[in-house]
């Protein structure tokens, strides 16, 4: 045992107590005796009693202060054959439990979502050569030795699968004494990427972002680099090369991506660059493949993971760099039991962990535009494509004067421009970001509203399932045929329009045209939406209509036309970043076309032209909405400028919520700089059959925001019956 852990917790003479992290919402450590014989040390993951069942935990680094005997204490059951939590891993944690104020052992939680992996992975049964020779020997058993030869032993079917022959020659061999059973080390998950693989040839422009890049791998320290850079510009290949850097020093590397799930583009092109692909981590994996991951991750066999924003929990052995691929995203940002910011935490765990971090997109965050602008970051400008490609020309619909067809939801003008663009062999997307066939269902007779029962929102069409579905709950009920409220038929009309309705109106327009529809909530999961978006690569379909799925860093090479069907929707709520999501949203849509050098448009139908967010798309000058939203959020003191914490009081009754929330206002402390406005019924008043009242706490960018929150629900009412409260630093959502 090390000096530190002497240190920690004492002389091993005797048994002796050390602090257990549990992954339940705990606010601390338990003690737990270790039994005589048994080595323990910071990061071990343990075993132990709580209550009448077993739990896994993590050894703590702070010593817990519980007052109980010691002669009381349970001992812990059994120590995993794993490698320790890193001191650095439990500081990230502990540092993200404190800035998010949600329980330690929720926080440790996210670090260990696969106990199946605490043990070592299996031995792989193999075979190895002998001096042995069969009497009778065929051209298949002559290539099976001579292959086998090359290696010092194999798996049946991978030696099978190499020879080019059957199993069952390797049966025969086997049998006459040629190959003896040895055991293996299970298989990595993926092959070791190569930094010197395939070395790019990269534009004077990229080859100077990723030299400054380069530098800051090797410069071993924190740091923090901005790229900001059109789309279509290379932002990809520029950071690779930051990738290669840090595997040429043994170092492990994350990169972080909104989607993972349906980036395979993006894996193809790590492949062709590195060799191998990396491992990926996201909620679409299959739990084996998990737990092979995660195991590998923290013996260091992995070296590069390309995952969702859990895999910043990875317990990574050497950790060098991390990539935040599409930071503007909101896909970051958890809002599920611990709240928290994958964009945010990614620069926290650089700093902590001494690593550089990249934050990548063509559209930042203002948060990270303003970090750049005063110097915190340093910012990597690539302001043309890659190979000169031009970007699309931008232009602006009217809807005022250039109106649809009765019934219909796409100007003339588009229609007219997506005929051209399909005659000539190119492919035409239509981008709205609304799911289903229509947003709302009524009847004409009475006015009756479809609305879900346990939530304040509409019932969406489907049509293509026949279903009314709520996009919050997940409640759905058949098409009905007549009114429920007064028992009309043939009268219920859908309002508005979503992919399908468009996808409907585009399909009379051209029958003869492959159409494809992009939507989270279609049939057949991730695995469709994989081999429709491969397919849209290869050309294989004519026009494409899609959610903001298509936003995510797509490389659709025959995209000649994007058509933004309804650039006002984000517009049309009350959050502070309204207009930026909007900007970003249309500016990443609009770079789909053109990327591989072909003269591309973009067209946008809005009812507010002069919109300063419109405007700022179509000019071509991103500085001039930057300079302006960026001087608005400092004038009203909305982050960066100031700081936002929001707390949601939910309940089984409406009374129950609310006089919760006013006691929590009431609790306030009386701070200068720091207001509470509300409670007030959330926008979303009722969810998954609970009312919804918030609280949103608004202070300078200096306050103490967790210290003011934490004294308002410490000395606030406590959550009693069906009570709950959530709470969310620096929130992303206002519903």
């Amino acid at each position: 045992m090390g000096k530190d852990s002497l240190d920690l917790f004492g002389a091993p003479k005797a048994l002796r107590a050390v602090p257990v992290m549990v992954p339940l919402p705990v606010p601390k450590p338990y003690s737990y005796l270790v039994p005589e014989g048994v080595h323990v040390e910071q990061g071990s993951i343990v075993q132990v009693p709580l209550g009448p069942r077993q739990v896994f935990g993590v050894v703590w680094s702070d010593a817990s202060d519980d007052k109980v005997d010691p002669a009381k204490l349970k001992q812990i059951t059994i120590v995993f054959d794993c490698p320790p939590l890193k001191g650095d891993m439990q500081q990230f944690l502990d540092w993200i439990a404190s800035y998010t104020l949600s329980p330690p052992g929720l926080v440790a939680r996210m670090a260990l979502r696969a106990p199946t992996a605490f043990e070592p992975e299996p031995m792989v049964e193999g075979l190895r050569l002998t001096d042995a020779r069969p009497e009778r020997m065929t051209p298949a058993r002559t290539r099976v030795i001579a292959t086998a030869e090359d290696g010092p032993a194999w798996t049946r079917i991978g030696l099978a699968h190499a020879a080019g022959v059957s199993a069952s020659v390797i049966d025969g061999l086997t049998a006459h004494g040629v190959f003896e059973p040895v055991f293996l080390a299970p298989p990595p998950v993926t092959a070791t990427p190569d930094p010197d693989y395939a070395q790019p040839v990269l534009e004077d422009i990229q080859q100077d972002a990723a030299d400054q890049l380069i530098a800051s791998v090797r410069a071993r320290e924190f740091n923090v680099t901005l790229i900001d850079g059109v789309t279509g510009s290379g932002k990809t290949e520029v950071y690779f090369e930051a990738i290669a850097e840090t595997l040429r020093q043994g170092k492990q590397v994350l990169i972080l991506l909104p989607e993972i799930a349906l980036t395979p583009a993006f894996l193809e092109r790590f492949q062709n660059r590195f060799g191998a692909k990396p491992a990926e981590w996201h909620s679409d994996l299959a739990p084996r493949m998990r737990e092979k991951v995660w195991r590998q991750v923290t013996e260091g066999h992995v070296h590069v993971v390309a995952g969702a924003r859990s895999a910043l929990f990875l317990p990574f052995e050497n950790l060098g760099l991390i990539i935040v691929d599409e930071e503007h995203d909101p896909a970051y940002k958890q809002e599920d039991r611990v709240f928290y910011n994958a964009r945010d935490m990614a620069v926290v765990r650089g700093r902590i962990g001494a690593f550089p971090v990249v934050l990548v997109s063509a559209t930042p965050s203002v948060e990270s535009r303003v970090n750049a602008d005063q110097g915190r970051y340093t910012k990597v400008h690539l302001a043309s494509r890659f190979g000169g490609a031009a970007l699309p020309d931008l232009h602006l619909i009217d809807m005022r004067r250039f109106p649809p067809a009765r019934g219909g939801f796409l100007s003339p003008v588009l229609i007219k421009e997506i005929g051209k663009t399909v005659e000539r062999g190119e492919q035409a997307l239509l981008f709205l970001n609304r799911r289903g066939y229509a947003p709302l269902t009524l009847c004409r007779v009475c006015g009756h509203r479809f609305q879900c029962p346990n939530c304040s929102a509409w019932l969406v069409e489907h049509r293509f399932r026949g279903i009314l579905q709520c996009h919050h709950c997940g409640h759905n009920e058949r098409s009905p045929e007549s009114c429920p409220e007064c028992g009309t038929f043939d009268h219920l009309a859908s309002c508005g329009p979503g992919v399908e309705r468009i996808a409907e109106e585009v399909e009379k327009v051209f029958p003869d045209k492959r159409i494809i529809v992009l939507s989270s909530d279609m049939m057949g999961g991730i695995k469709r939406l994989r081999l429709e978006l491969e397919a849209i690569a290869k050309g294989e379909a004519d026009i494409v209509i899609g959610t903001q799925l298509v936003a995510k860093g797509h490389n659709f090479p025959n995209m000649t036309l994007v058509g933004i069907v309804d650039a006002d929707l984000g517009l049309a709520n009350g959050d502070p970043r309204a207009a930026e999501r909007t900007f970003q949203l249309l500016s990443q849509v609009t770079g789909r076309a053109g990327r591989s050098g072909l003269k591309s448009r973009g067209l946008i139908q809005t009812y507010q032209p002069m919109h300063p967010v419109m405007q700022a798309i179509v000019s071509g000058d991103p500085e001039a909405f930057y300079e302006r939203e960026i001087a608005e959020r400092e004038r009203a003191l909305m982050p960066p400028f100031g700081r936002l914490a929001s707390i949601i009081v939910s309940a089984d009754s409406r009374s129950d919520a609310e006089g919760h929330a006013r006691g929590l206002r009431q609790a306030a402390p009386a701070v200068s700089g720091i207001s509470v406005l509300g409670p007030a019924e959330a926008p979303l008043a009722l969810v998954r059959g609970r009312h919804r009242f918030r609280l949103l706490v608004h202070g300078k960018r200096g306050a103490d925001m967790q210290g003011f929150v934490r004294a308002m629900v410490e000395n606030g009412p406590k959550e009693r019956g069906s009570v709950q409260v959530q709470l969310d630093i620096d929130p992303q959502s206002f519903l």
